[in-house]
């Protein structure tokens, strides 16, 4: 395939997704795509990247970025941000409050759910510490696929062995043929929305927003659009995690790094 076809199905995943791929990614764009032409109506990816040419925000191009965007996840990922929640997150927002209150989060590019639902199970083993307070836990994904899957809140024995002590696993799902499901009473507690990280809908304002491994795909100019946007959903003095790579230094004034404390951010009133 000639490189200018391969050159309009990186921009049409960059302008629709904000993830920058590089050339020497192809071999990633052509081995996830290569799969669907049939089920995409094409019969070779240079007719796809005509076919995106001519409709650049059609349901083909939408395929394409579901396609391509990278849904890695599992429960209670990299442990310490969950941590940084309830040992040091919750003490502020609750334990400074004068009178009960509600408790937002939310979590960006949730995937096929399991961070928010992890989040979830962390403020139902809370409870006490947050009597009172109504919390809403919001999870947003641009790939309506992962999010079919994560408002099913069913995952496989191998997904459940992912970051899932036994423990909760018994306490917080029940069996569902070769599956686990997630409890309803945790589930009810999630609200899911597709979204796009560059045109998001109206949310928030948020006390907690996890936003992990997120930004490590895009460019610097989509990182502080980005983190813009996020800022715009935060609430004066709430909280934002990024992945261990990533930071918002040189990217946003909006936010201040908590000392001592990797990925973790203040928003600045």
């Amino acid at each position: 395939m000639s490189a200018a076809a391969l050159a309009t199905i990186r921009d049409t995943i960059r302008r629709r997704s904000g993830i920058a791929m590089a050339a020497d990614k192809d071999y990633l764009v052509t081995s996830r795509l290569e799969p669907l032409l049939g089920q995409l109506g094409v019969p070779h990816l240079a007719a796809l990247a005509d076919k995106l040419a001519l409709q650049p925000d059609g349901q083909t191009a939408t395929a394409v970025v579901d396609a391509l965007t990278t849904n890695e996840t599992l429960w209670f990922r990299d442990g310490r941000p969950f941590d940084l929640v309830r040992d040091t997150i919750l003490p502020t927002i609750v334990g400074g409050a004068s009178a009960p209150r509600d408790l937002s989060i939310w979590s960006a590019a949730c995937s096929t759910g399991q961070e928010p639902y992890s989040l979830a199970i962390l403020m139902a083993e809370q409870r006490a510490r947050l009597a009172g307070c109504r919390v809403r836990i919001v999870g947003t994904d641009i790939s309506a696929t992962a999010l079919a899957r994560a408002r099913e809140a069913r995952y496989s024995q191998f997904e459940m062995q992912r970051g899932l002590t036994i423990q909760r696993l018994i306490q917080h799902f029940t069996k569902d043929g070769l599956d686990w499901r997630l409890k309803p009473e945790l589930r009810a507690m999630v609200e899911l929305h597709q979204a796009n990280l560059l045109a998001l809908p109206p949310l928030g304002p948020f006390d907690i927003v996890m936003c992990r491994n997120v930004l490590i795909y895009f460019d610097v100019p989509t990182k502080r659009a980005v983190l813009s946007g996020i800022a715009a959903r935060t609430k004066p003095g709430g909280w934002l995690l990024l992945g261990a790579a990533e930071t918002t230094i040189g990217l946003t004034t909006a936010f201040q790094a908590e000392p001592g404390q990797s990925g973790l951010y203040r928003r600045l009133s």
